[in-house]
């Protein structure tokens, strides 16, 4: 087995912006005469406008002046706290081409994250996007002393206004600002919402970002002019902001959307070509569609059997490498007519392929999706590599894989199974933390993810964090996420955790989608509040038949020996989710102490 990969660098550049810093791929996206939008923006009654790029260049030139004329200097650290709206990128384009370092803030932050976060970066200022936040931020102004400039999106005009008298008498400040900016300058510290313990400041260059759009644009993944990406995951995190800065060097729209709950409609109205999302999405839209394949009934149920059976067979030869007979091509074609187009009607229409990251997916969920005619591509990338490290193509992808490496990155797997990531997408190190620093990149230039992998055939496969593996008291390594994913496939759970370190076995806190349960519950006339029908014995009869399918084929080491189901979901406002949706395992933990002793107390 292979233990190290790389893929040579092209010509870095293939559009004339030499200089690898955002304003230079800004700027050059904004005066290159593209015809399609740069971005679409919801203007209700289910209309969206567009945006030119000369627009959204004139916009941001103007803002750039604005901060300039603020006493704004390059290295300056500015925040922004908002959800994923044109205004928060037209702010991050102005201040990337002066040199002045962005704080990225969720909006779902508390006040004492924010004064955190602010207060250790150093920020000289925020712009907010509105007047609830604005409150939150003037709530912790005792914490930092050093916020002098806090603006809301309502304020923008006004900066803009500003910006033109700058400009008028200053007319080539930003032009000279951003020709002052090199590609190993800081352009922002993203906060790592961690999993556990305080956020670590995470130095973003550059050349970081400009390194893995550089290397999308090589492998020709995401399409430029023409194509539209729905972008809904918060511009406050890494994955997103590689989808903003990828769009302004590849020329595809963006259409903002930020509010999540209303994906399905903005699917319906943008019908985009891709969709980068975190798995959960996927997990919800999976289980939607179960759910209504299970309740068709008599023929329908028959034409949705024979169509799975249809696209199962094609996708494994596909997945296969082997040619797909005319026979087969011909009854897909029947089946993506009576059945898989009304999915991906449902997905807009329009979905050439979907990009999964940030976490695990379930191969279960790549294929089910894979056999309706929708690819969904998992990649991976972490904060520290600009999301940027490997990612499966249309053209060469292996489920249960994140795909080859890309372009410009060198891996290579430690003898004890880490993933060490080196290339110009590494970051520039933890701010304010040079022992984490020296503890995270190496000597050589190697980062040091805390995954766990292997490479096989070129491709990458993650097996787990190394820190998250179990090790029961037994001594035996178990993966939890592998049995994790495998319960969540069931459309009655939306959640699951495996504990089991230094612990004699493996067990399972799961928590359930209560739609799906309710819906299920009322078929075998059960009633009663979600607590209730945790405890009630044939819900406990339906999750141990799923933990049964998922201890079928495991270790005895590996399966899940007992259970209990949680009254409620883990939710962000008890800090067991991350802002993109990855389990706080401690904090769960924590917040479950008593449901977990319980289960390793019974007899």
């Amino acid at each position: 087995m292979a233990t190290e990969a790389s893929t040579p660098t092209r010509q870095a550049s293939q559009d004339g912006s030499a200089a690898r810093t955002i304003g230079a791929i800004w700027r050059h996206a904004t005066s290159s005469g593209r015809t399609h939008p740069a971005y679409l923006v919801e203007q209700g009654g289910g209309t969206w406008g567009e945006v030119t790029w000369e627009e959204a260049g004139r916009r941001a030139e103007e803002l750039a002046h604005g901060f300039l004329s603020l006493g704004l200097k390059k290295g300056d650290a500015f925040g922004i706290l908002g959800t994923t709206r044109l205004e928060w990128a037209l702010v991050d384009f102005a201040l990337a081409q002066i040199g002045v370092v962005v704080i990225p803030v969720y909006p779902t932050s508390s006040a004492k994250d924010c004064a955190y976060v602010l207060d250790h970066s150093g920020a000289v200022g925020i712009v907010v996007e509105d007047e609830e936040a604005r409150e939150k931020i003037q709530s912790i102004s005792s914490e930092t002393p050093r916020l002098r400039h806090m603006l809301s999106f309502a304020d923008l005009d006004e900066l803009a206004e500003r910006g033109r008298e700058h400009a008028r008498e200053h007319p080539d400040a930003v032009a000279e600002a951003s020709a002052a900016i090199e590609e190993d300058d800081l352009l922002m510290i993203v906060y790592t919402s961690g999993t556990t313990g305080p956020p670590k400041g995470c130095m973003m260059l550059h050349r970081n970002y400009a390194s893995v759009v550089e290397a999308l644009e090589q492998i020709e993944l995401l399409d430029g002019p023409g194509q539209t990406n729905l972008l809904f995951l918060p511009l406050a995190h890494t994955f997103a902001q590689l989808v903003l800065y990828a769009g302004a060097k590849l020329g595809y729209t963006i259409a903002f959307q930020p509010d999540m709950t209303r994906i399905a409609e903005s699917l319906q109205q943008v019908q985009p070509t891709g969709m980068p999302s975190v798995p959960r999405i996927y997990e919800k839209t999976h289980a939607a569609i179960t759910a209504q394949f299970d309740a068709a009934e008599g023929v329908k149920a028959k034409l949705v059997g024979w169509a799975l059976g249809v696209g199962r067979e094609v996708s494994r030869r596909q997945q296969a490498g082997e040619p797909v007979p005319a026979g087969l091509k011909a009854k897909h074609r029947v089946a993506d007519k009576l059945v898989f187009s009304k999915v991906k009607a449902k997905l807009g229409g329009n979905l050439r392929f979907a990009i999964s990251g940030a976490a695990p997916i379930s191969v279960e969920i790549l294929e089910f999706f894979h056999a309706l005619d929708v690819m969904i591509l998992e990649g991976y990338g972490l904060t520290e590599t600009a999301s940027g490290c490997s990612v499966n193509r249309p053209e060469r992808f292996r489920f249960g894989t994140v795909g080859p490496v890309l372009p410009g990155v060198d891996v290579r797997i430690a003898d004890d199974g880490e993933i060490l990531i080196r290339g110009d997408n590494v970051f520039g190190g933890y701010f304010r933390d040079e022992e984490a620093t020296r503890a995270a990149i190496d000597g050589e230039g190697w980062f040091h993810t805390g995954d766990v992998g292997e490479l096989e055939d070129g491709f990458l496969r993650i097996t787990d964090r190394k820190k998250d593996l179990i090790v029961t008291a037994g001594g035996k390594n178990v993966a939890p996420q592998n049995i994790e994913n495998a319960v969540k496939t069931s459309k009655y759970v939306s959640q699951a955790l495996a504990i089991g370190d230094r612990r004699p076995y493996i067990v399972l806190l799961v928590t359930l989608d209560e739609a799906e349960i309710r819906a299920w519950a009322a078929e075998h006339g059960i009633d009663g509040s979600m607590e209730e029908l945790a405890q009630h014995p044939e819900v406990r009869a339906l999750v141990q038949g799923l933990v049964d399918d998922v201890n079928r084929d495991r270790s005895r080491f590996e399966q899940v020996k007992k259970f209990t189901i949680l009254p409620r979901e883990f939710s962000a406002e008890h800090e067991e989710l991350t802002p993109t949706l990855k389990t706080r395992r401690r904090n769960v933990e924590r917040n479950f102490a008593a449901q977990i002793e319980a289960l390793y107390s019974e007899s």
